[in-house]
């Protein structure tokens, strides 16, 4: 489901200027949980998940699994870059196989370019260990933050469509070489 092919993961952690990207560790279950928890961050999203049951069914390591970065900002989990192939389920036919680009961020870390940091430094270390992979991004049309990041990140639109009683915008960053 998120296989990324034969990637050496976890990699080292990868520093921006302001962040760390790395795997995720037992120190980020309450990042995970609030993360996952929060209405603000799940707007888009269908809905944040239920705290209580997030803290009963949350692994001690969360969200680990390759393509699944944890964000770091001054020691301490910001947000959740993931890069994974999307499936037959979840995906649009024409997306099936291609590497999906997702973002989750705290609110406090909003407004400060961290999502294009943190995305852009993943796509780069994609690029190093699949090069020529071309990588797809959906996001609600209404999500305007999204698609101002999708834009910045060099994704193209690609095709509209209404999925889970909204209009949806899919994206593609076409395959770039190492």
């Amino acid at each position: 489901m998120n296989d990324l092919g034969p990637v050496p993961w976890p990699p080292a952690p990868i520093r921006t200027g302001r962040l760390v990207l790395r795997a995720a560790e037992e120190r980020d279950r309450a990042g995970f949980v609030e993360l996952y928890a929060s209405q603000e961050v799940h707007t888009y999203l269908g809905g944040a998940r239920p705290r209580d049951e997030l803290e009963r069914e949350m692994p001690a390591v969360p969200g680990r699994w390759p393509g699944s970065f944890v964000v770091e900002l001054d020691g301490v989990m910001a947000g959740q870059v993931l890069l994974r192939r999307a499936t037959r389920e979840h995906a649009r036919p024409s997306t099936v196989g291609k590497v999906d680009l997702g973002c989750l961020f705290l609110p406090r870390a909003w407004g400060h370019g961290y999502a294009a940091e943190a995305c852009g430094a993943a796509l780069g270390w994609l690029d190093g260990v699949l090069p020529g992979e071309p990588v797809v991004l959906a996001t609600q049309t209404a999500n305007t933050r999204s698609l101002r990041l999708a834009a910045r990140l060099g994704f193209t639109e690609v095709e509209r469509f209404r999925a889970w009683d909204a209009e949806q915008w899919l994206g593609l960053r076409p395959a770039t070489s190492a």
